[in-house]
């Protein structure tokens, strides 16, 4: 049961549950999540590169953590379950500034598998720069930047950048600017 996840329809309703790469295999809908996390105090994103052995996007940069939500576990509860898994950051103290921005759907097909998701984004802003402890197996390397300077890089080189990223920055920007977070 660890590591089934949840299928859902077009209206993200749960309709059963399949087994993590037999989902992607058979390109079943299924929900995931993207959390960025934003440091207030120098306007900087977490972002990170995927480690090469991934089943896919290997060496691309993403969002600070994303992952699915398993059998039985909401979405909250996953992105804590693993952004302490991925970062090595408990943030379960700050459950109540994790805040949910937006959700889309996407698809990308790969060699042997596809994406096929209702991306729900997360957006948690803190006060100071964490601390990591990376997984090596799930990511290569971490860096902090603007988001002027991720946007500048999207713009110029998209292939660098995970399928999905895209549509779940521009939903955390959006949301960071509405907030006055960021101008």
């Amino acid at each position: 049961m660890n590591n089934l996840l949840i299928l859902v329809n077009e209206e993200d309703e749960e309709i059963g549950y399949c087994e993590k790469m037999d989902a992607h295999r058979k390109k079943y809908l299924h929900r995931a999540f993207s959390l960025f996390i934003y440091h207030k105090a120098d306007h900087k994103m977490l972002i990170h590169k995927r480690a090469l052995g991934k089943y896919h996007s290997g060496g691309l940069w993403t969002n600070s953590c994303c992952s699915h939500p398993r059998y039985g576990e909401n979405l909250m509860d996953a992105a804590i379950r693993r952004t302490k898994e991925e970062l090595g950051l408990d943030i379960s103290s700050y459950a109540d500034e994790l805040k949910e921005v937006g959700r889309f759907h996407y698809y990308k097909k790969y060699s042997t598998c596809a994406e096929n998701e209702i991306d729900h984004v997360f957006l948690l802003t803190m006060e100071k720069q964490p601390i990591l402890d990376v997984e090596p197996d799930e990511i290569a390397e971490v860096q902090w930047e603007s988001i002027d300077a991720i946007a500048k890089e999207l713009g110029k080189n998209p292939d660098r950048f995970t399928a999905w990223f895209p549509q779940a920055f521009e939903l955390v920007v959006s949301s960071l600017k509405q907030d006055a977070v960021y101008k």
